[in-house]
């Protein structure tokens, strides 16, 4: 039995990667879906020796079956934002206390005690709809930080604006979490009202979570950050990478460079061969390794591109192109 100790302690790379093969064995055992795939490519739990043999189940999956590593009931169903008629990925979650414990210490492992914070969060297109699991997260940060100003905000720039100066002239230390289509709104309601932003940058944190939502169109990160820091008077904008099909986070604290909490780490596949990987600062395929996914499946392999550096930080460089087509070129089975 693995338990979240194992996992949420784990403090080196010995460490993590015995527990890593013993979570594969584990989800090999118990979770047919990924068993079939597993075989699918000729790999068991006798052939997998070492991370790099470890098959990695494509995203998409999420999309068509339910992918589960345990026999308990579900506890939280979340599900991914979609179009109207584009089939979204569904992450079963049987004890939602893995994906507390995970968020909770990732965001300490980064900032420190949640209660030294105001949390403020402008994610609109995330509140509109049922089962994400980042409102799940933030509304959780919000109510742990046990500030009176905490909260969600959705069309009402106004008061959010009135919140962010109170804020900054008590000197308190401030998170805002955003969708990247909604602080850019933010800032130009600011310029038009002529409340310019840039005198609450002191005490403010801007963390966006990336994506447009179909709202705006998209920019390269250089152009978007150069923006969202002139606009809010910051000299860095901090960045969230998580997903439907994850349980825990990677966060960058500047320059759109993510560092992994202990229980994650990102291969680099190559696009064209995707059992092999490339080397550090080579373009690939994201793979995520999530030891909290520990009853789903804890290897992915995503449609984002991007590249490694040799202190394991990342970069997230875009998108495959048709990813759902060829976002991985191991969806055959």
């Amino acid at each position: 039995m693995i338990s979240q100790e194992d996992i949420f302690q784990i403090n080196s790379k010995k460490e993590f990667e015995k527990i890593t093969l013993k979570v594969f064995r584990h989800q090999y055992d118990t979770n047919l879906v990924y068993q079939q795939f597993c075989n699918f490519l000729k790999k068991d739990k006798t052939n997998v020796k070492s991370l790099t043999e470890i098959p990695f189940l494509p995203i998409q999956f999420f999309k068509s079956h339910n992918i589960l590593s345990a026999d308990e009931s579900i506890q939280q169903t979340f599900t991914s934002s979609g179009t109207t008629g584009i089939q979204t990925s569904k992450h079963l979650v049987t004890d939602v206390s893995w994906y507390e414990m995970s968020y909770r210490l990732g965001f300490s492992e980064f900032y420190g005690n949640i209660e030294d914070y105001c949390v403020l969060a402008l994610l609109p297109s995330y509140l509109e709809r049922e089962g994400s699991s980042l409102i799940y997260m933030v509304e959780d940060l919000i109510e742990r930080s046990n500030h009176s100003a905490s909260g969600f905000y959705l069309n009402n720039h106004s008061e959010l604006l009135q919140k962010i100066e109170k804020l900054n002239k008590e000197g308190q230390n401030t998170i805002l979490i955003g969708v990247t289509y909604a602080l850019l709104d933010l800032i130009e309601y600011a310029e038009s009202t002529s409340l310019p932003l840039q005198r609450f940058g002191s005490n403010l944190i801007i963390m966006e979570t990336g994506g447009m939502k179909g709202k705006r169109k998209e920019m390269i990160r250089e152009e978007l950050h150069t923006i969202l820091c002139n606009g809010f008077g910051v000299s860095k904008i901090h960045s969230e990478y998580g997903m439907t099909e994850l349980l825990s986070q990677a966060y960058s604290l500047g320059d759109g460079v993510f560092e992994c909490v202990p229980w994650m780490q990102i291969l680099i596949r190559d696009t064209e061969d995707a059992l092999t990987y490339v080397s550090e600062r080579k373009t690939g395929g994201i793979n995520v390794i999530d030891l909290a996914n520990i009853n789903s499946c804890s290897f992915i392999a995503t449609q984002d591109l991007g590249k490694k550096y040799p202190n394991h930080s990342f970069e997230v460089l875009g998108r495959f192109d048709n990813s759902d087509i060829r976002g991985c070129n191991l969806m055959v089975i």
